[in-house]
């Protein structure tokens, strides 16, 4: 089993994170290592920040003018990361979540504050594991599967409400 550096920064003033927050994105993170059968050493980076910061930052690097609920930064490619020469971890890459925009969805999609920001975390380690469903439906089919198995392994289950919509 793969073990995984997370490291946490919260830049966010709007809302106070709910205790065990953080160890949830840790595990989060583990498990989608895990069932990617990711064996080495990983760091990643996850930071919280508004909505101001992460439209900011999607102006930023992407040219799109408005906030997001999550950007990934992937720094490898094709399975290929740089190694952190401290400590011999594959570095994947950073994770920005925007704090009041999982608020809105987790109210929106009738869920916790919880479930939403695990399934940001495992969306976005997806990503910096490769995978993209912005240019093909097949691909955005096998990532939302993956999603899903992920939170179902974290007992985050959605409800049946939330699958009819």
């Amino acid at each position: 089993m793969s073990k995984v550096k997370v490291i946490i920064s919260d830049q966010q003033k709007n809302l106070k994170l709910p205790s065990g927050m953080r160890l949830l994105v840790r595990r989060a993170c583990s498990a989608v290592l895990a069932t990617e059968g990711f064996l080495d050493l990983a760091e990643v980076n996850v930071t919280f920040v508004d909505d101001a910061e992460i439209k900011q930052l999607n102006t930023d690097f992407r040219n799109i003018e408005k906030s997001t609920d999550v950007l990934s930064f992937p720094l490898g490619e094709n399975g290929i990361y740089d190694v952190n020469p401290e400590n011999g971890a594959k570095m994947l890459g950073d994770i920005v979540i925007s704090v009041d925009h999982a608020v809105n969805q987790a109210e929106l999609y009738g869920h916790s504050l919880q479930r939403e920001i695990a399934f940001l975390t495992v969306h976005s380690m997806l990503h910096l594991l490769g995978y993209d469903h912005v240019n093909s439906k097949l691909e955005e089919m096998k990532m939302r599967e993956k999603e899903e198995q992920v939170l179902t392994k974290l007992g985050l289950v959605r409800d049946m409400e939330e699958l009819s919509e």
